[in-house]
């Protein structure tokens, strides 16, 4: 029997587990929770591939998998019944069979990022790990001036971990919003593709500037400096959302809307700059 492949949109709460990645120690991973439900429902062992790895404490509100399975299933098993078997914080909300050429990470154009802020006096309670919490007074306008210099293609070690193991630092920002909703600031990233901690130092820069502690400029100087010890903080994983991977048409990858749910929906395929 040949084998087909299934494309998955994957919604996970990252608190409690150990990043996207199944590791050779025993710790909870996603991957290793998706993967155990997947193969009960094909009645065979399954492995996935993502678009896009997070790290520990990182959500995704539509992270996109591929697998094989030489299983005949209806659409229905992919979702409603491999939710049966996953734990609450992670769900597969679409599904759908895909041509064999399909490769989650090696055919998505653009990968998308929201990093959500909240901004009060006292701590959030029930978005504790949802969200990244600063009783600072945020200029978003200051943060939004700051962000432009990250548009396009550029050198980006200055923003990237130290011990990032991509074999280079060139990467194209496509558009980079920063939108105040209440309490909340969103920085909304979307590139070709994204280095190790790249938007979580992006936020970190941002939150400064906006705080009145560095200027404007030193986003840019930073940039400059190709140097990550330049950088600042590395802000917090709670805040950062994988929310989508754009593909092209013939593929049929499903769509879902932008996340975190918790925010007002935007009806937009793509970033308005």
């Amino acid at each position: 029997m040949s084998k087909k492949k299934v494309v998955l949109v994957v919604e996970y709460d990252g608190s409690r587990y150990k990043g996207w990645q199944a590791q050779k120690f025993d710790v909870d991973t996603v991957q290793e929770k998706l993967e155990f439900a997947l193969s009960k429902i094909a009645n065979h062992s399954v492995g996935v591939v993502c678009a896009g790895r997070t790290d520990s404490g990182v959500h995704a509100s539509s992270q996109v998998v591929h697998f094989e399975t030489h299983s005949e299933r209806p659409l229905r098993a992919w979702t409603l019944g491999v939710n049966t078997h996953l734990p609450p914080d992670i769900a597969v909300v679409a599904a759908n069979y895909v041509s064999p050429d399909f490769h989650a990470r090696f055919s998505a154009l653009t990968r998308r990022y929201r990093y959500v802020i909240y901004q009060s006096e006292f701590r959030p309670a029930v978005l504790a790990k949802a969200v990244t919490w600063t009783y600072k007074h945020l200029d978003e306008n200051k943060m939004r001036e700051a962000a432009k210099c990250f548009v396009g293609e550029h050198d980006f070690s200055s923003y990237r971990a130290i011990g990032c193991q991509a074999n280079s630092p060139i990467r194209t920002v496509l558009n980079f919003s920063v939108e105040k909703l209440g309490q909340y600031i969103v920085l909304d990233i979307r590139a070709n593709a994204f280095l190790h901690h790249m938007i979580r130092n992006f936020a970190g820069v941002l939150m400064a500037i906006g705080a009145g502690e560095k200027p404007v400029s030193w986003a840019k100087q930073v940039l400059d400096a190709r140097d990550r010890t330049q950088g600042g903080v590395t802000a917090p994983p709670h805040g950062l959302y994988f929310v989508d991977a754009q593909y092209a048409s013939e593929f049929c990858v499903p769509q879902v809307p932008l996340g975190p749910h918790f925010l007002p929906f935007r009806d937009e395929a793509v970033l308005d700059g």
